[in-house]
């Protein structure tokens, strides 16, 4: 664990409990795309398979928290707010990232005997797409609402501190994980593209 590793954590964390607030604050899910909260779920779910076995509280609890908010997430767009969302808008094919990420998953896996690291490799390859589908939301409309761009920012630096912090593990552990920063590296760069883009400030209040 480093400070860039425990902030990006952190950042994570403030990104999720920050678009279920305002989805809850505005009773609406408006702009928001339950597909790409729905890979999510997929990636927590394939990721924290050694949930309860996990060597620290801390690993244990933000586990649970990722996983416990991106279902209550889905439950508003779903359930309560289904009203507000926009399924005609929300038209990304996941199949398109789902199918690629299973093969990469199994291909790239560093333990082929282990299901376990599969699923783990799989979730590596399908979090660095999984915020396509609200990506190209905010394409199709032209804008990019007000609690979406309060959870791509966080979300966005939650990735880029986790570049440091594979910097910081190379230079004092010698860890070198090449999945997990290349995966990370493609998921910043959709982050920078669409924050560089007018598109994505056009009638937002930051």
């Amino acid at each position: 664990m480093n400070v860039f590793r425990i902030i990006a954590d952190y950042s994570h964390v403030l990104a999720i409990i920050g678009l279920l607030v305002n989805i809850v604050r505005t009773k609406s899910c408006e702009g928001v795309s339950g597909k790409t909260q729905a890979l999510y779920f997929v990636v927590f779910v394939t990721r924290y398979t050694d949930l309860f076995t996990s060597l620290t509280w801390y690993l244990t609890i933000f586990k649970a928290v990722f996983l416990v908010l991106t279902f209550s997430t889905l439950v508003l767009i779903y359930h309560t707010y289904k009203k507000t969302y926009d399924k005609n808008i929300d038209t990304f094919q996941v199949l398109i990232v789902v199918l690629p990420s299973i093969a990469c998953g199994v291909i790239f896996s560093a333990e082929r005997t282990s299901i376990q690291e599969d699923l783990w490799t799989f979730s590596i390859f399908l979090e660095s797409v999984a915020i396509l589908p609200q990506l190209y939301m905010i394409y199709q409309t032209g804008e990019a609402k007000t609690i979406t761009v309060h959870y791509l920012l966080p979300l966005g630096l939650y990735r880029a501190l986790y570049i440091a912090n594979w910097v910081w593990r190379y230079y004092y552990e010698r860890y070198f994980d090449p999945v997990a920063i290349v995966c990370g590296c493609i998921q910043t760069m959709f982050y920078i593209l669409f924050v560089t883009m007018p598109v994505f400030w056009s009638g937002t209040k930051v």
